[in-house]
Order: C-alpha cells, then sequence, then structure tokens
C-alpha cells in the first residue's frame, strides 16, 4: 500500500481534479487530499471578520468562495444525479460555516472553519471517484488523526484508529482522507499547521507501513536551486532525508519540513512527483546517501542577525548559556550560530520580540544588528573527511561579503549569511561553480 498526498494546486480545478482521480485509479492505496487552492487563504479571511465581529464581512467571503465551488461542481460532474449531490455537498458545508456568523467566536471555531477546505474537497472527490465507478472509501481524518496534550501526534492512537477504520472498509478499492486536520487531546478539532498535509501523509505512511509516500505538487520533484532566480534549475533524483530536510527548512517550499521525520524514522522512501507531468521521475527521498556530491541549494529569505561582542564575558562560565536563554524567553528561535573568542553571532528569522530581545542581551556585552539578511544553504554529502567542498564554494562567493559561514552542525549542510541585495547573484555563483563547471 502507498500513500499519495494531492496539494491544494493539484485539486484546485474541476480539470486537475479529474488528473488525480485518474491518477489514483487502479491501485488499493491512501489518497490524502488538501483543500482546494485559495480555499485556505478565504477560509482564513472568513475568520478575522468573525473575530471582528463583522458577520456581513464573513458571510460576502462565504458567498463568494461558495460560487467558486458551485462553478467547480457544475465543471466536475457529468451527470444530473451526480451534480445535484455535489451542489448538495458543497451547500451543507457553506451553511454550516453561515451558523458561526451569528455567536461568539474563538480559536476553537477559527479551527473548525479552517476545517471546511479539506472536507469540502475530499468529499467532491469521493464523489466524483464514486461517479466514475471506482469504489472508493472515506476515511475522516477527524476519527483518526488526534495530537496528545503536547500538541504533538499522537502515534498509538492514530495508528489504532487508521486498522480498525481500514478493516471496516476492506471492501474498497480505494482510500480517501483529509490533511491537515485533526482533534485534539481534549477531543476539539485542530489542525497540523499549514503545509500539514505532507505531515498526514507521512503520519499515515508510519502508522500503516506504506510501500512509499507520494507527494505529488505542480512542479516536478526538488530542484538543485530556486528556478524563481537561477535558470537552468534541474531535478534532484535522490536525496537523503536528512539533506531534504535541510533544504525544506532553508527555503525550498515543495516540502513541509515536518514530514521528513516519521517517514526517515519509519525507512518509508518519500517520492515528490508533478501532476502536470505524472511520468517525470521526480525526486526520492530515503536514508541512502550519494557519496561525496553536492545536491542542492536554497535561501532563507527575512533574516536578522544579531552579535554580542563581550572580551570579559565570553569565556566565562554560562555566557553562552545566557545568551541562548534570552532567545527562550521570547520564544525566538535561532537558525545559525557562530563564536569567537570575543563574541558570538546569530540568526533569527522572527523579529517580533526583536527590541526586547537586544536589550536584555546588552547586559553580556556590546550589540549589533544586521537587518534584511539571506541565509544561503548548501546541502550534500558533506563528511568532514570528504576534501574539497568548503573550498568550492567559498571560492564561488569569493566576489560576495559572507557576514557568516556555519558548519559542522550536521554532514549535510554548509549555511552562509549574505545581504538580501546579493542573494540572486550568490545562488547563481554557487550553481555555476557547484553544478555547471564555469
Amino acid at each position: 500500500m502507498k500513500v499519495l498526498k494531492f496539494g491544494g494546486t493539484s485539486v484546485g480545478s474541476a480539470g486537475r481534479m479529474r488528473d488525480v482521480a485518474r491518477l489514483i485509479a487502479g491501485g488499493r492505496n491512501i489518497v490524502v487530499l488538501s483543500a482546494m487552492a485559495g480555499t485556505t487563504n478565504s477560509l482564513v479571511e472568513i475568520s478575522e471578520y468573525l473575530y471582528k465581529k463583522n458577520p456581513d464581512g464573513a458571510n460576502e467571503i462565504i458567498n463568494k468562495l461558495a460560487v467558486k465551488y458551485y462553478e467547480h461542481v457544475e465543471a466536475l460532474f457529468c451527470t444530473a444525479e451526480y451534480r445535484q449531490r455535489g451542489r448538495e455537498l458543497t451547500a451543507h458545508y457553506f451553511d454550516y460555516m453561515r451558523t458561526f456568523t451569528k455567536d461568539l467566536f474563538t480559536l476553537f471555531e477559527e479551527r473548525v472553519i479552517l476545517a471546511q477546505g479539506e472536507l469540502i474537497s475530499t468529499g467532491l472527490m469521493h464523489l466524483y471517484l464514486h461517479e466514475q465507478g471506482i469504489n472508493a472509501a472515506m476515511l475522516p481524518a477527524l476519527d483518526f488523526m488526534r495530537t496528545d496534550k503536547n500538541a504533538e501526534p499522537d502515534p498509538v492512537y492514530i495508528k489504532d484508529r487508521l486498522m480498525s477504520l481500514l478493516k471496516a472498509n476492506e471492501g474498497a478499492d480505494l482510500f480517501i482522507t483529509q490533511g491537515y486536520i485533526c482533534r485534539n487531546a481534549y477531543g476539539e478539532v485542530d489542525n497540523l499547521q499549514r503545509g500539514g498535509s505532507d505531515y498526514t501523509a507521512s503520519l499515515i505512511g508510519a502508522a500503516v507501513h506504506a510501500e512509499e509516500i507520494q507527494i505529488w505538487t505542480d512542479i516536478d520533484g526538488m530542484h538543485n536551486n530556486d528556478p524563481r532566480y537561477v535558470e537552468g534549475t534541474r531535478p534532484v533524483r535522490h536525496l537523503h532525508f536528512e539533506e531534504a530536510a535541510e533544504l525544506a527548512y532553508f527555503g525550498a517550499k515543495i516540502l513541509h519540513p515536518t514530514c521528513i521525520l516519521p517517514a526517515k524514522l519509519s525507512n518509508i522512501p518519500v517520492r515528490l512527483l508533478n501532476t502536470m507531468q505524472p511520468e517525470a521521475a521526480g525526486t526520492l527521498i530515503s536514508n541512502a546517501t550519494d557519496e561525496g556530491r553536492v545536491k542542492a541549494i536554497a535561501a532563507k529569505d527575512n533574516i536578522t542577525a544579531i552579535k554580542i561582542k563581550s572580551g570579559r564575558m565570553l569565556l566565562a562560565t554560562g555566557f553562552l548559556r545566557k545568551v541562548f536563554e534570552t532567545f527562550e524567553n521570547y520564544q525566538t528561535p535561532i537558525d545559525m550560530v557562530t563564536t569567537s573568542e570575543v563574541g558570538v553571532s546569530c540568526t533569527i528569522d522572527n523579529r517580533r520580540r526583536l527590541d526586547e530581545i537586544v536589550d536584555d542581551l546588552k547586559k553580556y556585552g556590546t550589540v549589533t544588528v544586521d537587518d534584511n539578511m539571506v541565509i544561503i544553504c548548501v546541502v550534500g554529502d558533506m563528511k568532514w573527511e570528504n576534501l574539497g567542498f568548503e573550498a568550492g564554494i567559498v571560492n564561488a562567493l569569493k566576489d560576495i561579503p559572507v557576514r557568516m559561514i556555519s558548519y559542522g552542525g550536521s554532514n549535510y549542510n554548509v549555511s552562509l549569511l549574505v545581504r538580501s541585495e546579493d542573494k540572486q547573484r550568490a545562488l547563481r555563483s554557487l550553481s555555476d561553480f557547484l553544478f555547471n563547471n564555469k
């Protein structure tokens, strides 16, 4: 059994939904669907109006979104019977959303609103498959996907409930479920955050010991550089799980970073594929390593660098602990860290508490801040015994000012901090030197 996840663009129109139906027919697999493209943003907007106690504004967005779905129904189904059933299903969910415009609106109600996109997309796909004569069964994610009191997935509960649902529907040829949505430890509707459909697929794959997890999007795998800034990029045919995790964290948007761990721990390969080019090989992610190869480059924007300089305090016991506790106290994660005899530099991607962080850090030394920075991440097999890779990276950037370099925390990543205005030049230069032999 395989787990196939399709993102919002893959089910974003009637034509694409039909394409997905053709791709999933013929295999007894579990299919995870996201909400149709743009739906979650509209649901967030509806929630914002309801928080502001503006039900008229919320109803206007609900009505606009409903029109889009009714048009989708008319284009998707072939028979009058299933068009009517599609209209009824769509009306059910939008009528339910309108009930939230009359009462108190809290975080609990927002999570319920945000769940409706996946519920509608899977409901319509389930109907369409039946219209096409495919015996598909619905596995409601709210019946098996649950987080614990720490908001982490509960793998024992997920496996037990999912296996029971599969057994109850053992006569089905195909299984459909929702990505992203879940229940929390208290039984309330919740979610796995943005991009959580990838996480859903990985958790399901681990629970059923899947042969493979497939993530279908609108590009043919993870590229060796960002095609928005660099011409001639190529899909990477194979990545180690650690390499894929680094690329996902540092800006490669095709894969959600949290997706990696359950598949890695269960040793289940993940394949990235393109719904528009299903014949393309895509990218295979596994625990195998291609020895000595640099694989890809990614960039993470909106980075702030902070340097704390203190010749008196640096070597004192507890200095680094005090610095890192400052960031912890303001719930601000650190991306990169470098140290010297007289100072420590680190980067953050969340400036919300920056002024307070800097104010506290001034207790321990002189603090300087560099804004509008970018982390360039070079990924591959970079064990320190492999000669020459670091020299090649530095040589490629010989004409570009580099604020920080970080290596040693991982065998798969070298990170470099440059100014935002140097990002495109850095990406192109690294591509030329590492991949194009220029």
